[in-house]
């Protein structure tokens, strides 16, 4: 009996938090502790009913706004029309993109090509790219049909607009209207491309070849097709600690060799989905891949939890990165000496959330001692590194605030995650709401007293609504998105 796709698909994947291993994860020689969220990134695959009406154009027809309608069981007319792909992130303004569907000649596999003269979304047109590619090569229909496809993002990914203030008093769903450009939103430092890239191809490739049932067997495959469409569009192979987590969630994470993917080539190039099948299915034997994903679905210790703190400014992480690496290259006996004692600590750290999550009772309720000690040894590595390397990873302002919260009773500890900069921070806390309402109030009046080192400037902080989350990639109910279809 040949699969037949379902009209609807629904797919989400976590944002992720870097605690330990910023920089070290580029480096298969250590490794990062990574922690999924409860924000997620949501997908959903609307296959469509072709129209076919004289004098308009495909783009007329399938304006989701205007003529496109669910096919709800029916096969779509095959003669009818042309097959488009139309994008939208409905909580931002005018963020649509539509798409034709190219077949490329010598095994190129499939591109698609965007219509009108909108700005391009990359990790949207990269994730359709490398999914229709692979599904085009294994599915038994070559026909993808018109499909809608819609991105909901947990309010947590963005800061706060002057809109979604008023949104979120008045409409109190799960995803709020930011009421600006995607362009102009700001990014709180959770992982969006990474969950983004995750939930769009992995929604793609159950919707035209699984079964929903089977999203556990095929982890590793989604795994290794997210990985190869986020480095594509980030036009760099990267650690893949952000996708890990979004596919597997909560990890002890070790990267891949970067030539398991340098040999893929471009969308489109010839053989082109011959080389991405045998990446995604891990069949070419000089290159397999050597991720390590220890301990998937690692949790907090009982009576931990936690949150993170927006600071409204962002970073730079491309060139904060280039720049760490080009002082190891000058100066590698110091580097080797300052990143092995941060893996240490870091090992350190890891085991002992580990050990007291199995034992709750190993150093009595709520008493967190170790875990603060080493959070504390750790920051004074970072801050070691921040003035070796002339890179803002806990620039002064940030050293601020983490100090000042550091010493609010019930806090335990925090970090500027993953590369650092002005991101949000990550705070682990006893899991008590007057450990919450002592952390509100003190941001509700706090500001920056000092002169940072990198020209940064905090201006509100506000406590995240987001928690730790162990669960990776999952299927969504659609009952939750039914205000904005």
């Amino acid at each position: 009996m040949s699969y037949k796709p379902p009209t609807v698909t629904a797919v989400s994947a976590p944002g992720k938090v870097l605690l330990t291993g910023g920089y070290l994860v580029l480096d298969r020689s250590y490794t990062g502790t990574v922690f999924a969220l409860d924000a997620r990134i949501h997908v959903i695959v609307q296959q469509l009913r072709r129209y076919h009406r004289k004098g308009t154009s495909g783009s007329e027809r399938l304006k989701p706004e205007a003529r496109a309608e669910i096919t709800e069981g029916k096969a779509a007319d095959e003669t009818a029309g042309e097959d488009v792909i139309v994008v939208r992130s409905p909580q931002f303004v005018d963020a649509v993109w539509e798409y034709g569907i190219q077949r490329c000649d010598n095994g190129g596999g499939v591109k698609v090509v965007q219509k009108g003269n909108g700005g391009r979304n990359t990790f949207v047109e990269t994730s359709l790219n490398y999914a229709l590619t692979y599904i085009s090569y294994v599915a038994a229909s070559k026909d993808f049909g018109s499909l809608s496809i819609t991105i909901l993002a947990d309010n947590d990914y963005y800061s706060e607009t002057a809109f979604s203030k008023i949104w979120g008093i008045q409409a109190q769903g799960r995803f709020v209207n930011f009421g600006v450009p995607l362009h102009e939103a700001h990014k709180t430092g959770l992982g969006s491309s990474a969950a983004l890239t995750t939930a769009f191809v992995s929604a793609l490739v159950i919707h035209r070849t699984l079964q929903p049932d089977d999203l556990g067997p095929a982890r590793d495959k989604l795994h290794n097709l997210a990985q190869a469409a986020h480095c594509a569009a980030q036009g760099k192979v990267g650690s893949g600690f952000d996708v890990a987590a979004a596919i597997y969630g909560s990890c002890l994470y070790r990267r891949f060799s970067p030539s398991v993917l340098e040999s893929v080539g471009d969308a489109g190039s010839p053989g082109f989905e011959e080389r991405l099948f045998a990446i995604v299915e891990d069949a070419d034997p000089k290159h397999p891949w050597d991720t390590e994903c220890l301990d998937f679905g690692m949790k907090l210790p009982r009576g931990m939890q936690m949150v993170l703190c927006d600071v409204e400014c962002g970073s730079q992480t491309p060139s904060m990165v280039r720049k760490v690496l080009e002082w190891r290259k000058q100066d590698p006996q110091d580097a080797g000496r300052l990143w092995q004692a941060l893996q240490s600590n870091n090992e350190r750290l890891c085991l002992e959330l580990k050990q007291l999550a199995q034992n709750p009772d190993k150093e009595g309720p709520n008493n967190f001692d170790d875990v603060r000690t080493l959070i504390d040894r750790s920051r004074d590595l970072i801050r070691t590194m921040t003035q070796k390397t002339g890179v803002p990873i806990e620039p002064k302002v940030q050293t601020e605030l983490l100090d000042a919260i550091s010493g609010i009773d019930g806090v335990i500890g925090g970090v500027v995650p993953g590369a650092g900069g002005y991101d949000a921070i990550a705070v682990l806390i006893q899991d008590k709401a007057e450990v919450i309402q002592s952390l509100t109030e003190f941001f509700d009046t706090w500001e920056s007293k000092v002169e940072d080192d990198f020209g940064g400037k905090i201006g509100t902080v506000r406590l995240l609504g987001v928690r730790h989350g162990s669960a990776g990639v999952q299927n969504e109910s659609l009952d939750q998105y039914a205000a904005w279809f």
